[in-house]
């Protein structure tokens, strides 16, 4: 059996099963949507409409709701500057033939979804992972050795540090300095205002520890090291 609808000012043949596109209709994919007929026919006999069958009807599901292939339309006007361009895509909706109905009968309803089933019982938490021993800590470094009321030292404990890396300090420099008893970069932190200026005196470094900042850098330097 088919049928002749009417959507959208045009007019389709349609078939149970069939898939057609129309312009958009107003409802989500999913829905069911009904059309009147305006003939029907069964390969024997034709039945018109004046204008739709009385007790028939057309019912489909819409399948997607999308918008066609883009259209350029064009103008232009002779011996002239005028030229339009514009691109149109058509809203249409894909609708799926269900069913053909005559006689007034009703579409038969949807079945209802197949109840979900129950999801099996996660499996229980697993214990916490035993926490691992912390690893020891470093032993803390020998204390320092003493210096004198001058934060000076009568030589190096251990191996004396690269004064060089402190900026301003060259091998004259750091000359001038381990003769003066400094060797690491823990001393030149910890000089006080008094005895850095006593150093600079003496080494004749001409205000360098307080100009560059060498308490700042040698702390850093010592921290890092």
């Amino acid at each position: 059996m088919f049928a002749v609808i009417k959507t959208g000012g045009k007019q389709y043949k349609v078939a149970e099963g069939d898939q057609i596109v129309v312009e958009k209709l107003a409802a989500d994919a999913g829905a069911d949507v009904t059309f009147d007929v305006l003939m029907l026919g069964d390969g024997k006999s034709v039945t018109l409409g004046a204008p739709v069958v009385d007790g028939a009807s057309v019912v489909g599901e819409i399948a997607a709701q999308r918008k066609g292939d883009k259209k350029l339309i064009m103008k232009k006007r002779q011996r002239n500057t005028y030229r339009r361009k514009k691109g149109h895509r058509q809203l249409e909706s894909v609708v799926t033939i269900t069913s053909i109905l005559t006689d007034g009968k009703k579409a038969p309803a949807k079945k209802a979804a197949a109840p979900k089933k129950e999801e099996a019982p996660k499996a229980e938490a697993k214990a916490p992972a035993a926490k691992k021993e912390a690893a020891p800590k470093p032993a803390a470094k020998a204390d320092k050795p003493k210096t004198d009321d001058r934060g000076r030292l009568e030589q190096a404990e251990g191996k004396a540090d690269d004064l060089k890396k402190i900026s301003g300090v060259g091998p004259a420099m750091e000359k001038k300095l381990n003769a003066a008893g400094i060797f690491h970069f823990w001393q030149v932190a910890e000089l006080n205002a008094t005895q850095a200026q006593e150093l600079d005196d003496e080494a004749g470094l001409g205000g360098r520890i307080e100009r560059d900042e060498w308490v700042k850098q040698a702390d850093q330097l010592a921290k890092d090291a």
